[in-house]
């Protein structure tokens, strides 16, 4: 029987410098999916291992993000849930947002990398070194990106990023390794 191992074209050696992993919200952190109540609140889903996927890249070390066009205080409670400092809302520019992050934050572009899914998201990503989506992104997404994870947005796709930063920072043993013992080969990683 021949195993199936996912990330085995993941970028690696651009990896390795990560500081920050910036994300859109809707398409990425969610499915896509906006529902609304009869009073016009906004629900949002969201995905509890992609969410351990963020704690686990903080404890490596590595920054979270969050630049999304739209404005919703069920993603600034998400944000607070999973302890993200550096969250932008309501941009609408998203390289603009990227320049105010890098201010807010300390952290170049340079030493950032974008998930995103839809063609608002290109921009920024055009001054990074990595830009990932998940596998439902918009086509020119999918065109332009360094990495496309296995999974859809909200379905996996930031763990599965996650743990292909921790694995390239060199970070593994310490944050996933030691404490859940557990191998990269054993998460569905060739390395």
């Amino acid at each position: 029987m021949t195993e199936q191992f996912r990330g085995y074209n993941f970028p690696f050696a651009a990896a390795r410098d990560i500081r920050m992993l910036i994300l859109d919200v809707d398409g990425v952190m969610t499915d896509g999916s906006i529902v609304m109540n009869g009073q016009g609140h906004e629900l949002k889903a969201f995905n509890v291992r992609d969410g351990h996927g963020i704690k686990l890249l903080q404890r490596a070390g590595i920054e979270v993000a969050i630049i999304t066009g739209r404005t919703s205080e069920v993603v600034a409670a998400r944000a607070r849930d999973l302890g993200m400092q550096y969250v932008i809302q309501g941009s609408l520019n998203k390289a603009e947002a990227l320049i105010d992050l890098e201010t807010q934050s300390g952290i170049p572009a340079s030493q950032c990398a974008m998930m995103g899914d839809d063609v608002l998201d290109l921009p920024p990503m055009y001054r990074m070194p990595l830009s990932l989506a998940p596998a439902d992104a918009h086509q020119a997404v999918l065109a332009y990106v360094d990495w496309v994870s296995d999974c859809a947005g909200g379905r996996g796709a930031i763990r599965q990023a996650a743990e292909g930063l921790i694995i390239a920072t060199g970070t593994w043993d310490a944050v996933i390794g030691e404490r859940y013992q557990v191998t990269p080969a054993q998460c569905g990683w060739n390395r």
